[in-house]
C-alpha cells in the first residue's frame, strides 16, 4: 500500500514536534535531500534576520554558512556513527534527518526582539539538539545513548576546526 508524501510544511512541523515518525519518513525517502536543504535555507535566513541587530553574519552569509555546516555535520555525524559506533546509514539519511531537525530554528527570526531575544536564542539551541540526537539516533538506527556520544563529538570537532579557521561562528551546526 503506498503512503502519501506529506508535504515540506508538515514535515517541518512534525520534525520540530520532534515526532519519530517524520524522521523516519524523511529518512527513507531519497527525494527529500532537496525538502531538506529548503528547510536549513530557511532557518538559516531565519536565523540572520533574528541575529541583525547584533551583527549577525547578514542573510547570504548566514545562508551560506548554514548549508555548509549542514553539509559538514552530517558528513561528521556519519563518520562517526556509522564508522565508530556501528549505526546503518548513509550520508544521505543523514542529510535529510539533520537537515529536518533544523526545523525549529526558524524561530529564530523571534531573536531580533530586544530583551526577549535571548531567550529564544537559548530555547531553540536547547530543542535542535534534541532533535539532532532524534535525527541522528532515528537515521544510524541505534540507541539514544551513541545518538548523543555521535553529536556530542561531532559538534566539538565542528568547533575546534572552526575556532581554527578564525571563529565562523556561522559553522557550529545548529546555532
Amino acid at each position: 500500500m503506498a503512503t502519501r508524501q506529506r508535504s515540506l510544511i508538515d514535515r517541518m512541523r512534525g520534525a520540530a514536534m520532534l515526532d519519530v515518525a517524520t524522521y523516519e519518513e524523511v529518512e527513507a525517502d531519497s527525494t527529500a535531500t532537496s525538502q531538506a536543504a529548503i528547510v536549513v535555507a530557511i532557518a538559516a535566513i531565519a536565523s540572520a534576520i533574528g541575529a541583525a541587530g547584533r551583527g549577525g553574519p547578514g542573510i547570504i552569509g548566514g545562508l551560506i554558512g548554514g548549508l555548509l555546516s549542514w553539509v559538514i555535520w552530517a558528513g561528521l555525524t556519519y563518520l562517526i556513527g556509522d564508522k565508530v559506533f556501528g549505526g546503518t546509514a548513509t550520508w544521505g539519511e543523514l542529510l535529510r534527518t539533520l537537515g529536518f531537525a533544523q526545523s525549529p530554528r526558524v524561530l529564530l527570526v523571534f531573536g531580533i526582539i530586544p530583551v526577549f531575544g535571548w531567550l529564544v536564542w537559548v530555547a531553540v539551541a536547547v530543542w535542535v539538539l534534541i532533535a539532532g540526537i532524534i535525527a541522528i539516533r532515528q537515521a544510524l538506527d541505534f540507541s539514544t545513548q551513541k545518538a548523543l556520544l555521535t553529536a556530542l563529538i561531532g559538534w566539538v570537532v565542528v568547533v575546534v576546526v572552526s575556532a581554527l579557521l578564525g571563529g565562523l561562528g556561522a559553522m557550529t551546526p545548529g546555532f
